[in-house]
Formats: structure tokens, C-alpha cells, sequence
């Protein structure tokens, strides 16, 4: 009997172990329309974990110069300087973003002037409704917005949303003129290859996308019957690449710099996303950008294996970084209560983001494959608050200090299991 696995699965089925081709790199850059993408690396939507402090901590981990490639993630940095060409939001739902008062949108948008190039993703199956919030994004400030056709979520499926539009294409091209006629930033989609392997409809859908007008399209090369099990099946999007003019974006099974460079080699593709790796090991922008500029260099390709130091400071960093976000929100929530307040109504509390229980998220993330990182998330996971949180951080590394830097292997791991099913 064949083995059922569910969508949530964020483990990689036995991935393919790629050497690095000999003569093809990521490429440097890439346009979506007006916008310029360099490099051609683009961090994945992710429900749960792409908001705006994970987005600017991957931004820092990312940096690279040609010059100077021990750089640490606590330096500042521009786009020009990251490993990561393009961000982008979590998934937004267009009916929610329509309906909420300005000032709740403004907290489900918000970014900050580091993080461009950004793009806002929604989903839904109303073309108004898409269209409006499409209109919400740009004026918002974001230089794109992205259709998620990709979510092999029950609940977002259940409302047609997600993957649950690959099976209405006429849908999908009301919604695509709706907003392409909505907007004047360029406007992206990123899809599965299909339901299931009956119903694969991947090159259609890009035929569709460049006609309607939009800018390029990602795929992601599984269906949705597939959610995150078995082998991504790259030779789909070089199928997409050779159906269209506009930028191919490539996703799926990319762990290592080899694997995003054999992706490019293989099908083609003008970029590649990167989603369940970054978690684990947010330096994977920087390895691609470090390969790639010293093999030009010299001729050998070589990238840094992060040591204990630097996955301390990334840890703290993050840490401190959520702390400060969660801060300003509260800050900001107060003034807002206090403004309802003094008109004459009453103030409902807002639930704030449990910072704790953020850390203990990216912890498990962040220690992912290091020796002895159980030690470390059990120490984290019965943490009451941050000060705990923070010094079993220290102390982890107190221990550890000076053994060698390692590689982590990406594999099965139960806190990436639990993980939201809304990785599209």
C-alpha cells in the first residue's frame, strides 16, 4: 500500500544531491518588468515566517561583497549588497485586506525602505476583490504584487484560493485582466504545476500569464496533490521557460548552492525561489552569491560554511530584531486604543505577537541539523521568557566553543513537520 503523506509535510523526500555545473551560475540579475532583480535569488512566501523582521534578518544574513566575504550578519545592508535579489510578504488574503480598516491593513503590509525590492502576494478567486487589494498594494508602496496560485492549503482550497484555482483557468484569466488592469506596478503569479498529474496545466498557465500581461511567473514543480512530498520536477519549468518570453522563476528542492545553480543549468529558468532552506540556513543567498563571484574570480567556486559564531549572532540577532518589532507594535497599539478611546468608543484589545513563542519557532529552525541542537530547543522550548530564551542561547555556545564549523544537513526534523501548511 502506498504511503500517504500530508500537505503540512516540509521534509525532503530522499532530494537528489547535485555537484555544481561546470559553466552555468545563477545569473547575476534579472527584470520583472521596470524592477531589476540582482541577484536572481528570490526568498519564498511563507505563511508564518516571511514577515517584515524575517525578512530583513534574511537581508543581513545575506550580505556579501566580492571584496570581503566575512561579513557578519550584524552589519547592515542594501539590496545591492544581499545575497537575496527579491522578498517577498506572506500570503495576504485580498478579501481580508479589502474589508479591514487602513490601519489594520497597514499592519499586514508593513515593510520597511530596506526591503526593496518587494513584492506584496495575496490570494483569492474574486477578480474585484483581488483587483482592489492589488490597488491597496501599490499604493502601499510595494514595487510588485504576485498572484499565489501555489497553496495546497484545505482551508485556502476549501474558498477556491491557492492551487484550488488550478482547476478553473477561466477564472484565472478574469482574475489576471482584473488586476493587470488595476495596476501599473508589474504583477507576477507564482503556481503549481497543476491539481494533480491528471490535471497538469503549468505551461498553459504561463502562456496565460504573458498574455493577459503579466511579468513573469514561478512555479513550483509539484502539484497540489503532491503538497510537499516526493522529487520537485524541474523539467515542468523548463517547459514553462521554453512556452514563454517572460521571466521563469524556478522553485522546488533547492537546499544547497549546487542545487540552485543545477536548477538554472537544467531548465533554464531566468531565477530561483528559495523557501524551506532559508529557515534552516539563512545564509544560503549568500553561499549562491560567494560561489558565483569566485568562480568568476578565479576560476574555483567556493562559498563559507557558517561557524558557531556566526549562527550565535544570527540567533541573537533575530531575536533582538523580533523583540524590537513586537515592541513598536505594542507602542503602536496603544496609541491606537488611546485615539478610540478619547472619541467617546471603547478599544478592543489586539492579541500582540508572542514573541517567545517566535523565538522558539526559529530556534528549532536555526539549529537545524547542528550537533546536539536537541539539547538546545528542549532548553528553549521550556523557557517561561526571553531572558531564558536568550541564556540557554549562551550557554549552547559557551559549550561549543571552538569545535569546527559543519554544513548542517537539511532532513527530517519534527519542528519543521509543524510548520504552516501555507508554503506555497
Amino acid at each position: 500500500m502506498k504511503k500517504r503523506y500530508t500537505l503540512e509535510q516540509k521534509k525532503w523526500d530522499s532530494p537528489a544531491e547535485h555537484a555544481m555545473p561546470e559553466h552555468t551560475r545563477v545569473p547575476a540579475s534579472f527584470a520583472i518588468g521596470r524592477v531589476i532583480i540582482a541577484p536572481a535569488t528570490v526568498l519564498a512566501p511563507m505563511a508564518g515566517v516571511t514577515d517584515t523582521v524575517f525578512r530583513r534578518f534574511i537581508k543581513n544574513a545575506s550580505q556579501f561583497t566580492p571584496e570581503a566575504t566575512d561579513t557578519n550578519v550584524e552589519t547592515a545592508t542594501t539590496n545591492q549588497q544581499s545575497g537575496c535579489g527579491l522578498i517577498m510578504t506572506e500570503f495576504t488574503s485580498a478579501d481580508g485586506l479589502s474589508r479591514m480598516r487602513e490601519t489594520k491593513r497597514k499592519r499586514y503590509l508593513t515593510y520597511y525602505d530596506d526591503e526593496h525590492p518587494i513584492s506584496a502576494q495575496l490570494f483569492g478567486s474574486n477578480p474585484e476583490t483581488l483587483a482592489d487589494s492589488a490597488r491597496i498594494v501599490q499604493d502601499a508602496g510595494f514595487d510588485l504584487v504576485d498572484l499565489n496560485l501555489g497553496c495546497p492549503a484545505k482551508r485556502v482550497v476549501a474558498c477556491n484560493g491557492g492551487s484550488g484555482l488550478l482547476r478553473d483557468l477561466p477564472q484565472i484569466e478574469r482574475i489576471f485582466r482584473a488586476v493587470r488592469e488595476a495596476v501599473t506596478i508589474p504583477f507576477t503569479v507564482k503556481f503549481r504545476m497543476g491539481w494533480n498529474d491528471k490535471y497538469i496545466v503549468c505551461v498553459e498557465l504561463a502562456r496565460l500569464a504573458e498574455h493577459c500581461g503579466l511579468n513573469a511567473c514561478a512555479l513550483h514543480a509539484r502539484t497540489r496533490e503532491d503538497g510537499y512530498t516526493g522529487q520537485a520536477r524541474w523539467e515542468y519549468i523548463a517547459a514553462c521557460k521554453d512556452a514563454v518570453s517572460i521571466p521563469v522563476i524556478g522553485n522546488g528542492d533547492i537546499r544547497t548552492p549546487e542545487d540552485a545553480a543545477a536548477m538554472v543549468d537544467a531548465t533554464h529558468c531566468d531565477a530561483v525561489m528559495i523557501g524551506r532552506a532559508a529557515p534552516a540556513n539563512p545564509w544560503i543567498f549568500r553561499q549562491i552569491a560567494q560561489y558565483t563571484a569566485s568562480k568568476e574570480a578565479s576560476g574555483v567556486g567556493s562559498y563559507d560554511i557558517p561557524t558557531d559564531t556566526d549562527r550565535y549572532r544570527m540567533i541573537r540577532t533575530y531575536f533582538r530584531m523580533l523583540v524590537d518589532e513586537i515592541a513598536l507594535e505594542e507602542v503602536a497599539e496603544a496609541a491606537r486604543a488611546a485615539n478610540i478611546i478619547a472619541s467617546g468608543q471603547i478599544a478592543r484589545d489586539q492579541r500582540h505577537r508572542d514573541a517567545v513563542g517566535k523565538m522558539k519557532q526559529f530556534a528549532a529552525w536555526f539549529t537545524h541539523g547542528v550537533p546536539n541542537g536537541a539539547h538546545l530547543r528542549k532548553a528553549i522550548f521550556e523557557a517561561k521568557n526571553g531572558k531564558a530564551v536568550l541564556d540557554a542561547v549562551e550557554a549552547f555556545f559557551e559549550s561549543r566553543e571552538g569545535k569546527p564549523a559543519i554544513q548542517p544537513p537539511l532532513e527530517h526534523d519534527a519542528e519543521l513537520e509543524a510548520a504552516p501548511a501555507a508554503w506555497g
